[in-house]
């Protein structure tokens, strides 16, 4: 079991995972205005919060996550609030031998930190979105290795910096279209950590 399946039955209660999922659908639907035709995924879903914010904007949403904490929360709440248009998958999206169906939107939130082979996931990014479909990245801008606890033994990425992640997108055939960060999480000790919303389009 990974931390994310320890903490899935309490991920919710955190009033700051919420406000900023609501933060982050109201910029994507924005900027998008996405129509009622359209396919979504999410990656990194977690318990959906990004996704039950955005529910009414797609046809269809697929949520993908590799815990299965995650998923097992995620399936309760689908079945509780009685949503119809939302498909759990636990899965890999990574992986070589991942089937997903090909989507017009891919959105994460405070997921791409943590994935170390960034080209990797670029690259299976735009294989699964369609020509011109977006790529909506909200995440943590770059920061001094403080936002993690020690004990945790974290080694991912330290947040990340605009100018370095425009030119792996535009490397791997997205063209960014949009940037603004939304959203601040603030530390019991105080300290602030900026989070980004970057909104790329996807070339041919």
């Amino acid at each position: 079991m990974n931390r994310f399946d320890d903490q899935a039955k309490t991920w919710d209660e955190n009033p700051d995972k919420l406000q900023r999922a609501e933060t982050f659908a109201k910029e994507i639907i924005q900027f998008i205005a996405p129509k009622k035709q359209l396919h979504a995924l999410e990656f990194g879903c977690g318990t959906g919060l990004l996704s039950f914010a955005l529910k009414d904007a797609f046809k269809t949403i697929t949520l993908v996550d590799t815990s299965e904490g995650m998923i097992n929360v995620l399936k309760e709440k689908i079945e509780q609030q009685k949503i119809t248009n939302f498909k759990p998958v636990l899965a890999d999206l990574l992986s070589d031998d991942c089937t997903i169906e090909n989507t017009d939107i891919i959105y994460t939130l405070m997921t791409l930190h943590h994935i170390h082979d960034l080209e990797k996931a670029f690259t299976a990014f735009h294989r699964l979105l369609h020509t011109n479909g977006y790529l909506c990245i909200a995440d943590l801008v770059e920061e001094d290795g403080t936002f993690h606890k020690p004990e945790l033994n974290f080694d991912g990425h330290l947040g990340f910096n605009k100018e370095k992640l425009s030119v792996l997108l535009n490397n791997h055939g997205f063209s960014v279209e949009y940037y603004s960060t939304p959203h601040t999480i603030t530390k019991e000790s105080g300290k602030k950590y900026p989070l980004f919303l970057l909104i790329a389009k996807r070339r041919s």
